[in-house]
């Protein structure tokens, strides 16, 4: 096959919104999952009793998960080699070694020769390349074969719409950086799936067309037959019956490793055949049979929700993600993200594969390089919220609408009840995140900001009521100040354009921007107002003061400093300066990947250099642990370094 030709030849016309759909049912699958990973269903079912909704107490922001983490990262290779199907397994193993941390977070760090991913990593660094770092051959197939090599390849799945011939192609490199056998053709499997998913009706035919790409006599193919013939001789269909002949025949007890692959498959194959196309039914009957939950119902979300499109998720599913969800990569500016940003960071990929243009409708929306909240996707929020910056009682309701747009065909519509007089409040986005924001230290997140002093704010605002001001704010979360323009009346016969440039100056972390809305009206009135196009653009300005950052503990094993992310070494600051040492390479990171053309100083005081090996210095232009320049002191020398795939 022809490299970046797609066997469809035309993508489907509902391509994008279907994207979407399949990665916030990979969204929802995991935040549903998460909360009873390695349950039994016995207990499962002794403590919930049947699931029919999320289970978690997690607070608004839910922390990182390495079913995130690792398939973005994954599928970055794309942007940064090549997006054909040229792309190596050992560029994709660069890829990973570029955004992943070494030995916190992003996956589970449980051991060389336990822990298949850290096996893989280790094997990497130690110049072993892939596939050979992750194959069977070489880690053993107790240890290749965990359930790491599907659960982390949604994405190539949704790159190639129809073409499961393709997904495939893609997953096998991708997954064989840190899997092999049958790990490889489970990625295979669940990417084949979701490419299928994009034009099949039926869940039997997705099931059908993504066993097809793998090898007819692998333990993977007897295992799915297996089920699928129980399935079609099971006149009751009893889902617990057949959970029941997969704890017999393809259990836990029956392989080795933590998380095997094959069990887990089981699981998801019988609840996608059970669930019979229906989203919410699927998920719950996957997510009942414990084991390996947040994997195994994200897999399925992202399948059923390519199937089922947006429409076929229910809202409730959707309200708690809040389009939102965290992180834990070297790049801290990446590490908040909304669906939508994704949607458009694959999407992007999916034409440029097919050979096609962005339809024009879409292409405004398809920019990944820039902060823009734009509402087009069907229900999308970009992770928004209101509140009142004062205590007391406030009633708000954020809803994606196609009602009125100042570009494209959607805006965020937003309603408040019953304010008596004059109601003040805020339509918020976070741009950074503290400990305190997270129920826990799930896979070690940290953040950098997403916007910063010296850049310009803009927003399209339009009043659905009469009486309402606006004006566009940045929240300071080190002195806790609002950094606020021009108040201006919104009118609602059309759209107000409000800009703000953001004060340069030092000692600034912006944790937060939106709008601040006035309303003045009657007494127990209803408030109506429209916002779209909200956008961060031009050069940051600004100064880390040290002296207004903060030692950030999220666990005791679990240390950062706000604004940073790090590779390795120990970082912390004292007496206002930042501190770093490490045994071998230490490196630590802040600021947004996509500047270019910058001025970059930084003072480096060298306090402990007893080799002449030692190296003290400042990064720039970083893109991670694989790609940036340095200059640092060395051996009474300057030096200027480029680092090219490390």
């Amino acid at each position: 096959m022809a490299a970046g030709i797609s066997l469809m030849g035309k993508t489907p016309a509902d391509y994008i919104e279907r994207c979407y759909a399949g990665w916030l049912g990979k969204l929802i699958g995991v935040r549903f999952g998460a909360p009873i990973e390695g349950w039994t269903y016995e207990r499962i079912r002794k403590v919930y009793g049947v699931l029919d909704g999320y289970i978690d107490a997690y607070p608004e922001h839910f922390a990182a998960d390495d079913d995130t983490n690792v398939p973005l990262a994954l599928l970055s290779a794309l942007y940064d080699y090549t997006h054909t199907s040229d792309i190596t397994p050992e560029q994709i193993g660069l890829t990973l070694m570029n955004y992943a941390p070494y030995e916190h977070g992003f996956f589970w760090w449980g051991g060389y020769g336990k822990s298949t991913e850290h096996t893989a990593y280790t094997n990497l660094r130690e110049g072993i390349k892939a596939p050979w770092s992750g194959s069977v051959e070489h880690n053993g197939a107790a240890v290749a074969e965990q359930i790491g090599g599907q659960i982390f390849i949604d994405p190539w799945g949704l790159i190639a719409p129809g073409d499961p011939a393709l997904a495939a192609e893609y997953a096998a490199k991708a997954a064989s950086v840190t899997h092999g056998g049958n790990g490889i053709y489970g990625g295979m499997f669940v990417a084949a799936a979701i490419a299928a998913a994009f034009v099949e009706k039926d869940i039997r035919d997705v099931i059908n067309k993504g066993l097809s790409v793998i090898p007819t006599d692998s333990e993977y193919k007897r295992m799915a037959d297996d089920i699928i013939g129980f399935y079609d001789s099971d006149a009751a269909g009893d889902w617990v019956t057949a959970f029941t002949y997969i704890q017999e025949h393809w259990g836990y007890d029956l392989y080795p490793g933590v998380c095997h692959i094959i069990p887990n498959s089981a699981v998801m194959i019988m609840s996608m055949l059970y669930g019979k196309g229906d989203f919410t039914k699927t998920l719950c009957i996957c997510n009942m049979c414990g084991w390996d939950t947040d994997c195994n119902v994200g897999n399925v979300g992202a399948i059923m929700g390519t199937m089922a499109g947006i429409n076929g998720i229910e809202m409730r599913w959707r309200a708690r993600v809040n389009d939102a969800f965290a992180l834990s990569t070297l790049i801290g500016s990446r590490n908040y993200l909304d669906a939508p940003w994704c949607t458009a960071y694959i999407a992007a990929l999916g034409y440029k594969i097919a050979g096609e243009a962005v339809p024009s409708q879409w292409a405004p929306f398809l920019k990944t390089s820039e902060f823009h909240c734009h509402f087009e996707f069907p229900g999308s929020t970009h992770g928004f919220k209101a509140y009142r910056p004062e205590s007391g009682a406030f009633e708000a309701n954020l809803a994606q609408t196609n009602e009125e747009s100042a570009s494209g065909k959607g805006s965020l519509k937003i309603a408040v009840g019953r304010i008596n007089g004059v109601e003040s409040f805020r339509v918020a986005r976070r741009t950074h995140f503290r400990p305190a924001d997270f129920h826990d230290s799930r896979y070690d997140p940290s953040f950098s900001p997403l916007v910063y002093p010296g850049q310009t704010l803009s927003v399209q605002v339009k009043a659905g009521s009469k009486g309402i001001k606006a004006a566009l704010y940045a929240l300071d979360a080190n002195s806790g100040r609002i950094l606020t323009g021009e108040e201006i009346p919104s009118s609602e016969e059309h759209w107000t354009e409000l800009t703000y440039k953001i004060p340069a100056g030092s000692g600034i972390c912006v944790d937060e921007v939106g709008i601040s809305i006035y309303a003045e009206t009657g007494r127990h009135s209803d408030i109506l107002v429209y916002v779209d196009d909200l956008t961060a653009k031009g050069f940051a300005d600004y100064t880390i003061d040290f002296n207004k950052e903060r030692n950030e503990l999220w666990s005791d094993h679990h240390r950062e400093v706000s604004q940073f992310t790090y590779l390795r070494g120990i970082w912390h600051i004292e007496r206002g300066r930042l501190i770093g040492t490490g045994a071998a390479f230490a490196e630590t990171y802040t600021g947004r990947v996509e500047w270019g053309d910058i001025d970059f100083t930084a003072v480096v005081y060298p306090l402990f250099m007893e080799t002449t090996q030692a190296r003290a210095g400042i990064s720039f232009r970083a893109q991670g642990a694989m790609r940036s320049y340095s200059a640092s002191l060395s051996g009474g020398k300057l030096s200027l370094l480029k680092n090219i795939n490390g």
